[in-house]
């Protein structure tokens, strides 16, 4: 039987227009004060939920009844909108 023949693979040559490096170069690092800003939303979004419920609904503040779950589940969801700009 006859042996097919083996094709040769193009190499890959980037377009010249395109510099990944540069790019990547004009990137700056996100500050320190990000991460630690986005922890802490998420420490004190966890603690309102946990001091609310073991509480039974009197702490941390009682006349806001059900908004302490939004206030609770805001504070976590802003850590994300936080961290979505984390590089």
């Amino acid at each position: 039987m006859p042996k097919s023949q083996v094709r040769k693979k193009k190499v890959y040559t980037p377009p010249t227009d395109i510099r990944p490096a540069a790019a990547a170069a004009s990137k700056k690092p996100s500050p320190t004060w990000l991460p630690i800003t986005a922890v802490g939303l998420i420490v004190v979004g966890i603690a309102w939920l946990v001091v609310y419920y073991l509480s039974s609904q009197q702490y941390p503040v009682e006349a806001w009844r059900y908004w302490n779950l939004a206030i609770g589940f805001g504070c976590m969801v802003g850590s994300l909108a936080i961290l979505s700009k984390w590089r």
